[in-house]
C-alpha cells in the first residue's frame, strides 16, 4: 500500500426502526420515523415525521400556532402545498420539491397549514438540535423551491442535494448553524446501486419512503429508518421495486438533551424557563 492510499470503512446498518403511525397538530395523521419509544433520537437529530395521504381529512386540520425553542426544523415537501406563518411576520408557501430550514433559536410561534382541498400531501419534517451556546440565537429561515435544489444523476440513481456536498462535489443550498449537515433525497431504479461518501464521525441514517434498499446484510423497507454505524461511505442497492429515501447525516453535539414538547434545551431548569417565557409572551 502506498503512503498516500486512504483506508475506507463502509457503514453498515446497525438498527432498523419501524415508523410509528400517530397524529400531531390538530389531528394530522403521520408516521413518526424518529422520536418515538423505539428510537428517541440520533444526536443531533431529534425527530423525523412523514405525512403522506391522498385523503384531505387526514391533513387539512394542519398545525395551528405552536411554539419552538432550542432547535431547528427542516420541512421537505414532495407533493402538495403548505403555508407557513409566524409571530415575527414571516409567511410563505412550501410547494412540492421545496425545502425550508427554520432556526427556532430563542423562540418562535408559528403555524403550518395545507392549502389544498384534495390530492396528495407528502412531506417530511426533521428536527435538528442546537448546542447550548446557540439555543438562544435569533430565529431565521432559509427557503428553497424545487428549481433551487441541484439534481445529480448517476447510473440508475437520481440525487437531490438539499444540504451538504455529494461525493461528486455537488453542493446543496441549505445550511445549519451548527451540525454540518448532509441531506440527500435519493431515487434508485430497481436493482440500482449507489456508493456515497459520508463524513466520518457524523451520525447518519437512511429513511426509506418507497420500495426497499439494502446495504450489506441489512435491509430497510418503506416506511422504516436504518441507523448507520460510523465510517466514511455507504453502499446502497435498491430492491426489485426500486427505492426512494432520505440520507441524513450531521455532526453530533454531545450535550445533555432536555425535552418538553416543542422545547429542547440542556437542563430541566432551562425547560421551565422556556415555558415561563412562552406563557409571558416573550417569544
Amino acid at each position: 500500500m502506498s503512503a498516500t492510499a486512504t483506508l475506507t470503512r463502509t457503514r453498515r446498518i446497525t438498527k432498523v426502526s419501524r415508523g410509528l403511525p400517530t397524529s400531531d397538530g390538530a389531528g394530522v395523521k403521520l408516521t413518526r420515523m424518529l422520536g418515538h419509544r423505539g428510537l428517541m433520537d440520533l444526536d443531533p437529530f431529534l425527530m423525523l415525521d412523514q405525512i403522506r395521504s391522498d385523503d384531505s381529512a387526514d391533513y387539512m386540520a394542519g398545525f395551528p400556532n405552536h411554539p419552538h425553542r432550542g432547535f431547528e426544523t427542516v420541512t421537505i415537501m414532495l407533493d402538495g402545498k403548505m403555508r407557513h406563518g409566524d409571530n415575527k411576520g414571516h409567511a410563505g408557501v412550501i410547494e412540492g420539491g421545496g425545502v425550508q430550514w427554520m432556526t427556532a433559536g430563542r423562540g418562535i410561534v408559528h403555524s403550518e397549514q395545507p392549502i389544498q382541498d384534495d390530492g396528495r400531501l407528502w412531506g417530511f419534517q426533521l428536527w435538528v438540535n442546537l448546542p447550548g451556546k446557540l439555543k438562544m440565537t435569533d430565529p431565521g429561515y432559509q427557503e428553497f423551491d424545487k428549481s433551487e435544489i441541484p439534481v445529480e444523476t448517476r447510473d440508475g440513481a437520481r440525487l437531490r442535494v438539499l444540504a451538504g456536498t455529494s461525493s461528486t462535489g455537488v453542493t446543496g443550498p441549505a445550511r445549519s448553524v451548527a451540525i454540518q449537515p448532509t441531506l440527500l433525497d435519493i431515487v434508485l431504479e430497481p436493482g440500482a446501486t449507489l456508493d456515497e461518501s459520508i463524513d466520518p464521525g457524523h451520525t447518519a441514517f437512511i429513511a426509506v419512503y418507497k420500495g426497499s434498499v439494502s446495504s450489506g446484510e441489512g435491509r430497510v423497507d418503506d416506511p422504516d429508518l436504518g441507523v448507520l454505524e460510523d465510517g466514511d461511505r455507504i453502499e446502497l442497492k435498491a430492491g426489485p421495486e426500486g427505492a426512494s429515501l432520505l440520507l441524513v447525516a450531521g455532526k453530533p453535539i454531545n450535550e445533555p438533551v432536555a425535552r418538553y414538547g416543542p422545547f429542547v434545551m440542556n437542563t430541566e431548569a432551562e425547560l421551565h424557563q422556556a415555558v415561563r417565557d412562552f406563557q409571558a409572551g416573550k417569544f
